[in-house]
């Protein structure tokens, strides 16, 4: 006797996405909703929370913070080809960062598809490659489901990173099978002997150092990484333009930041007879100088859980791990040296009296002695970054963020998201140019009372890229000035509360108020007049 016909399925394609969203954390939506996604909104559901970015790449960047803040993936809603076009110095950012995004993207009918229509995607999925590790458009509406859940596996595998989904806007309400939510461990270490190998090379190193990069706080082996250097006694620097900070700054073993320049990186660590980069590709360059990548007599090692990192680092001996394993494997291979610690980094010159004019250095400095340690600070001042480097150390795992990319708009943004993880208030040192990519962020700052206080550091134009030409002769760089910009009454404009202040002698009192605001204060941003620096970029790269 045949088998009864199976029941056809009752949950539609949105209904079966929800439950997968819920399940696996993701019930805070970041987005920009249009016509292609109206379907995916029918009965939106009380536990789900929609973020609104008033353009895509707000949008991303505000998922990756609060993505950054949760641990988990976080979710974000874009509006067709046009969308994704808008969003893509984000997903850039958010993948050479490695934080899981999940994208999906609105496409037009499938049945309209095939007549190239308004606001169609040709090509979907190739659109956000290759700065995505998924990327996909099911081939029929039932497959949603099942390809979102990869996808967010990808996501969460390491080396983690954003995906991508398109759905056709008429899918939302076609039948599909839930889908069950899998648990896929990542971790992983190396093969014994790789390890024992590099603490052999370990133990009889006259001048040993670490080099953290910016996988060993995406991994949470801060910790690690320390208790290896401090039973080395070796020195740790911080990876070129890292986008967060690997290890303590107030550490006496901790050296510095290595510079993004092939000879003066060289230079830093010709001293080392054994280097160990972890969840850092190192020869991160902004400019060329060329040069071997490092002196006669430096040993490179690499570990990092990025098979394709490992295999274009043009030195070295790589090994392909999750860090935290391999970390705790090597602390217990290596012997407990007694070989001399390192020289303590010295620390920065006094500044000199305030003048008429607000000096980064100056701000960085007074933000050394107010800002509490457990704050979580995000950067995006290309033009003093340097000077916040020198005077401004972080400490704690998960507690400074920035683009280890270089695309521009991602701080403002990414503070509001991180904001909104937990509740916990953040501290954002802004540049005016980085500002003017993304200051539609401040309206959702203020809308949903994100606890973020923005330190906008205003020198009236492109800073950095003034530099960078000073560096190879080029001056004036066109399209580099941008003055005249009031940044406080926009940000009123948007609804966030803002003041102004120019003078050195006024400048602690309003940090001072900038500082006090609590969890439940809402969202404050500080115009901070600053001049014009006419020193060419990494010459010399600050200590």
């Amino acid at each position: 006797m045949a088998a009864p016909p199976a029941h056809p399925p009752t949950t539609t394609v949105r209904e079966a996405v929800l439950a997968l969203c819920r399940a696996t954390g993701m019930t805070t939506v970041f987005g920009n909703p249009g016509s292609t996604e109206l379907r995916m909104f029918r009965d939106w559901p009380e536990d789900f929370r929609y973020v609104l970015g008033l353009q895509e790449s707000t949008a991303v960047a505000m998922a990756a913070g609060h993505a950054l803040g949760t641990g988990r993936a976080a979710l974000v809603s874009l509006h067709s080809a046009g969308g994704v076009g808008h969003s893509l110095g984000a997903v850039f950012n958010a993948y050479r960062d490695r934080v899981p995004v999940v994208i999906i993207a609105g496409q037009q009918s499938r049945a309209l598809l095939p007549l190239r229509p308004f606001l169609g995607a040709d090509e979907p999925a190739q659109f956000p490659r290759p700065y995505v590790k998924f990327s996909r458009q099911p081939e029929r509406a039932a497959d949603v489901p099942a390809a979102l859940a990869e996808a967010h596996r990808v996501a969460m595998s390491h080396p983690r990173g954003p995906v991508f989904l398109s759905v056709p806007e008429d899918d939302w309400d076609r039948p599909a099978e839930p889908v069950a939510p899998r648990t896929v461990h990542g971790g992983y270490t190396a093969d014994p002997g790789a390890l024992a190998g590099l603490a052999r090379a370990l133990d009889v190193a006259a001048r040993p150092a670490l080099v953290a990069g910016p996988g060993v706080d995406d991994e949470h082996a801060v910790p690690e990484v320390a208790e290896l250097a401090e039973r080395l006694r070796a020195a740790v620097w911080i990876s070129p333009l890292s986008g967060r900070s690997g290890f303590d700054e107030r550490h006496p073993l901790f050296q510095g930041f290595l510079p993004p320049v092939a000879d003066q990186l060289a230079e830093r660590l010709a001293p080392y007879d054994v280097v160990v980069a972890l969840g850092a590709p190192l020869f991160t360059y902004h400019v060329h100088t060329g040069g071997p990548p490092l002196a006669d007599g430096t040993a490179l090692y690499h570990l990092d859980c990025d098979p394709a990192q490992a295999a274009w680092l043009p030195v070295g001996t790589s090994i392909v791990t999750t860090l935290r394993p391999a970390l705790r494997t090597l602390t217990d291979l290596v012997r407990p040296s007694d070989r001399p610690a390192p020289a303590v980094r010295p620390a920065p010159e006094p500044l000199p009296a305030p003048a008429e004019e607000i000096s980064p250095e100056l701000v960085m400095e007074l933000l050394r002695e107010r800002l509490p340690r457990d704050t979580v600070l995000v950067e995006e001042t290309p033009s003093h970054r340097d000077a916040l480097h020198a005077r401004l150390p972080i400490s704690g795992a998960g507690r400074f963020l920035t683009t280890g990319s270089g695309a521009l708009g991602w701080g403002l943004p990414l503070a509001v998201g991180r904001a909104l993880a937990d509740g916990e208030r953040v501290v954002c040192v802004v540049g005016d140019g980085s500002a003017l990519y993304s200051v539609q962020a401040l309206w959702t700052a203020a809308r949903h009372r994100a606890p973020v206080t923005y330190l906008l550091l205003d020198n009236g134009g492109y800073g950095a890229v003034k530099a960078l030409g000073r560096r190879i002769g080029i001056t004036p760089v066109p399209g580099t000035e941008i003055g005249g910009i009031d940044f406080a009454a926009l940000a009123g404009s948007f609804g966030c509360p803002a003041d102004r202040v120019e003078r050195p002698d006024d400048l602690p009192k309003a940090l001072d108020r900038a500082l006090a605001l609590g969890r439940d204060d809402g969202p404050l941003l500080l115009q901070i007049r600053v001049p014009a620096d006419d020193s060419p970029a990494y010459e010399p790269w600050a200590r």
